[in-house]
């Protein structure tokens, strides 16, 4: 007997090599993570008045949000944002800039003992979170900036700190 030819062509079609399902699963992956990467949005920093306006609560929820958007964010975001909140308030007027270092030690001298010990151990736990290269980056920003100080203002802060 005698094979049909479209039946030959139609077993030669169904041995073309389609992709699979394993294929167009590890195609889509590679797709989202390609889009994902490009839609990452940076943390973006709060304009220092309207923070200013804020109530105390509103702040609170507000820090906490950029904190968490920190603790999921790479190095060169977390370096990004303290970059662009740097630069927010070196652009600030003398009073503005004022204005915001009253209200922060207001709200500090408001905080009880307890909270700023609690303040400060969360700052500590934070710091020593991060990786070794983001420490010692943060550690020549903070060397830079009182390098820039004046020896009296540099000596009104070592006053400031608690003997050891």
């Amino acid at each position: 007997m005698r094979s049909n030819p479209m039946q030959s062509d139609a077993r030669k079609a169904s041995q073309v090599k389609m992709p699979g399902v394993k294929f167009h699963c590890m195609l889509a992956v590679a797709l989202l993570c390609a889009a994902g990467a490009g839609l990452a949005a940076p943390i973006v920093v709060p304009d220092p008045k309207a923070w200013a306006a804020l109530g105390p609560a509103q702040q609170q929820l507000k820090r906490e949000e950029i904190r968490r958007q920190l603790q999921s964010a790479s190095p060169q975001e977390r370096e990004a944002f303290r970059r662009d909140l740097r630069m927010s308030l070196q652009g600030m007027s003398p009073q503005d800039r004022r204005d915001l270092i009253d209200s922060t030690k207001d709200r500090w001298a408001s905080m009880t003992p307890q909270q700023r010990e609690a303040f400060r151990r969360e700052r500590a736990q934070k710091l020593e979170q991060l990786p070794p290269e983001e420490r010692a980056r943060l550690l020549e920003q903070r060397r830079a900036m009182l390098e820039r100080l004046s020896p009296e203002e540099r000596a009104a802060l070592r006053e400031k700190l608690p003997a050891r």
